[in-house]
């Protein structure tokens, strides 16, 4: 991890690691990449290079997880600031980082309290960040109180089903899969959040999570600014 007091990053912000279960532990560090592996491959992977060639200027991603946009950042960014909240997940990031040759200053940091100045980044990026985060609406503060005049969010998010059968079963099965994903809420209303929060929606495109459980499939891909 580079020093936290380089421009633009302000320390006082950092928040400690959260608690974590042991379930929840043992799925972060071991279980995360080899239950995404699949869906990387048949998808995912795609869709994240395709978001992350939008990207421009200083650019900081919320909640990396272990790393799995690494091999997708373009050269064309100016800087890279990585966060994310599990702090035993920081190696696993920098390891990913060094492979690919990926210049980048990566913190321990919560989307509800970023450690970067106001007005200090062009691109915020989110993929599959929103649906487990303790309270979105004081992470998209967040990202407004960072983001530069102009500057906008580039998101890929699984959210609640549009009606139907598959609504309804994501609201009977939230729970189990909310203890199973570690924090995920796999109903979440991201898009009505997003929008609650000040933000306007640009080209968002719907899709679907192939390789992955029913109630984690819909997808919505885009941008948003404030």
């Amino acid at each position: 991890m580079q020093n936290s007091t380089e421009t633009g990053i302000d320390p006082n912000r950092t928040l400690p690691e959260p608690r974590t279960g042991r379930w929840e532990r043992v799925m972060m560090r071991t279980l995360y990449d080899p239950f995404f592996w699949l869906a990387e491959r048949i998808g995912m992977a795609g869709r994240r290079a395709s978001l992350l060639a939008r990207a421009e200027g200083t650019v900081l991603e919320i909640g990396a997880g272990t790393g799995l946009n690494v091999p997708h950042w373009p050269e064309s960014i100016d800087e890279l600031v990585v966060t994310e909240p599990v702090a035993t997940l920081i190696p696993r990031i920098e390891r990913r980082l060094r492979g690919h040759g990926r210049p980048a200053r990566v913190v321990a940091a919560s989307a509800e309290r970023l450690p970067l100045t106001e007005n200090s980044v062009d691109t915020i990026v989110s993929t599959m960040v929103l649906c487990s985060v303790d309270d979105v609406g004081r992470a998209l503060s967040e990202a407004r109180r960072v983001l530069r005049p102009g500057g906008r969010i580039l998101f890929i998010e699984h959210v609640r089903a549009d009606g139907g059968w598959r609504e309804r079963a994501q609201d009977l099965v939230h729970r189990a899969w909310r203890a199973f994903g570690g924090g995920c809420n796999c109903n979440r209303p991201t898009l009505d959040l997003i929008r609650g929060a000040g933000f306007t929606l640009e080209d968002v495109e719907y899709g679907r999570w192939r390789g992955m459980p029913f109630c984690v499939k819909p997808l919505v891909i885009g941008s948003a600014r404030p």
